[in-house]
């Protein structure tokens, strides 16, 4: 077997696994837009089983933590580890112009969609233009 080596790379690797344990410290990458009502907001999660995401609400606080394993025995003779694995987490802020309560998630294909609607008192609304100055007396 033939294997081409970047001495960067391998020198990067090593600095990892002298620091880290080989794992990677790195946060989930996340879109985020509003549309219809609702503010969206997608992870990308490759490789992460369904039952090991975990969804955490506290007060205004979303927090989103996945972890990825070897697929791979402990025992075996790992040729090249280059995919992270560990515990990812990433902590959003909602604010009060979300609704915390009715959050929808779906995952599909190591991507985590949620659904995170708008709350009543955030929407745009028409105000309502009285004519006169007693209107505004009353």
């Amino acid at each position: 077997m033939l294997l081409r080596t970047d001495p960067f790379r391998v020198l990067d690797r090593m600095t990892q696994e002298l620091f880290d344990g080989g794992r990677l410290p790195s946060g989930v990458p996340m879109d985020a837009w509003r549309e219809d009502g609702a503010v969206w907001v997608t992870f990308d999660l490759p490789g992460v089983a369904p039952d090991s995401v975990d969804l955490q609400v506290d007060h205004d606080a979303l927090t989103v933590t996945a972890e990825r394993k070897h697929g791979y025995a402990e025992d075996a003779q790992v040729l090249v580890s280059e995919r992270p694995v560990g515990t990812f987490t990433r902590q959003l802020s909602l604010g009060e112009a979300l609704d915390a309560d009715n959050i929808e998630a779906t995952y599909d294909a190591g991507v985590l969609k949620l659904r995170i609607p708008v709350a009543d008192q955030a929407k745009p609304r028409k105000i309502e233009i009285n004519e006169g100055r007693r209107a505004l007396q009353s």
